[in-house]
């Protein structure tokens, strides 16, 4: 019995292989963390690009051809971004334009008299329908590049799979979003189109 405690004395001292032991316990966390802090800095460096990229886009845009271009135009943006995320289809890209009449009109609903103060345009307000769909909307805005004057806003969206695919165990979503926007006015090519027409809300 004495033989065997001091056996179990001397394990006790001896310390070789311990520091293999503890950096086994240590690497997986160090090793999660550096593929986080690398997942969020090309996060981070993807979405720089991307809003170089739309803004480019849009000036290109707002020039008289822009509507006539606007797939090439897009196209261009899919050209610098596609070196830094993974090719399509495994990457896609949702491009939107809504144009308005004035910067200040950008993402605004449209105008309507609230009669009975509840914050919703019903029981036949009168509202100025300014995107001419027949309808009160919560964005007075009109799909497309627009015409000459209009302000338009300018949106992509890319969704793309994360640099390390281990972020689904712990609980992150497979796929990363970036989005870029900007509001460029269209160039003075021609006279602003009127818009808006008082209507009534059911």
């Amino acid at each position: 019995m004495r033989r065997l405690i001091e056996k179990l004395r001397v394990f006790k001292k001896h310390e070789a292989g311990a520091a293999l032991v503890e950096f086994a316990l240590v690497a997986p966390v160090l090793i999660l963390l550096i593929m986080g802090m690398l997942d969020i800095g090309h996060k981070i460096y993807a979405t720089a690009i991307l809003q170089g990229s739309v803004q480019k886009a849009a000036r290109d845009a707002s020039l008289d051809d822009g509507a006539a271009n606007a797939g090439a135009i897009d196209d261009r943006v899919k050209q610098l971004m596609l070196p830094i995320l993974q090719e399509e289809p495994i990457s896609s890209f949702d491009f939107d334009r809504r144009n308005y009449s004035s910067f200040s009109d950008v993402a605004k609903p449209e105008d309507f008299t609230d009669s009975n103060n509840d914050g919703e345009c019903n029981n036949g307000e009168p509202y100025d329908d300014s995107n001419g769909n027949d309808s009160w909307d919560e964005d007075r805005g009109v799909a497309g590049q627009g015409n000459a004057k209009d302000a338009v806003l300018y949106t992509v969206r890319i969704t793309y799979p994360r640099l390390f695919p281990m972020a689904g165990m712990i609980g992150l979503p497979e796929d990363q979003i970036i989005e870029a926007s900007t509001v460029l006015r269209n160039q003075p090519f021609g006279g602003q189109a009127a818009r808006g027409e008082a209507k009534t809300c059911t």
